[in-house]
């Protein structure tokens, strides 16, 4: 079975109006360090939310009251990190959907996280703790898509 059929149904969903547009990325080792540490930085968080729910997973056997709320931004912050590493390895591979994404989430994302973290009484410390770290590493990852070199090498889209 091939996997590439399956994953242009999915880009269809994903991607919308773009889903078909592809670009050659170019060697420039420029883009290639910057995807090099996006993904570092991806793998950090991924990293990250695995600790959270383990630590949340821990606190609840040996008896705490978690929460709902905590359970589920653990479960996000999986979930994000997941979603965003699909979008890069498919902007890696020249879809312009993928990199418009992955901008774009890398922009919304922390600004979610943070202003959770400043509800008071939302989440206990070590989760705002979790939500600042999990913004701070997001923002890395849109500064690196927010570069000239990284946004040249996916022009965009002439119009129809």
């Amino acid at each position: 079975m091939q996997l590439e059929p399956a994953l242009r149904r999915l880009d269809r969903i994903a991607g919308g109006r773009q889903a078909d547009h592809r670009v050659d990325v170019p060697d420039d080792p420029k883009v290639r360090r910057a995807f090099r540490a996006i993904t570092l930085l991806l793998a950090l968080g991924f990293v990250l939310g695995v600790a959270t729910v383990v630590i949340a997973l821990v606190m609840t056997v040996n008896g705490a009251d978690v929460g709902f709320a905590v359970w589920m931004r653990c479960l996000v912050v999986l979930a994000i990190t997941t979603t965003l590493f699909y979008f890069l390895w498919r902007a890696r591979a020249g879809w312009y959907w993928a990199f418009r994404r992955l901008q774009l989430f890398s922009r919304i994302f922390p600004v979610v996280a943070l202003v959770l973290a400043a509800i008071p009484g939302l989440y206990p410390f070590w989760v705002v703790t979790e939500q600042i770290l999990f913004a701070l590493l997001l923002i890395g990852v849109s500064d690196y898509l927010q570069s000239d070199v990284v946004r040249a090498a996916y022009p965009k889209p002439q119009q129809r």
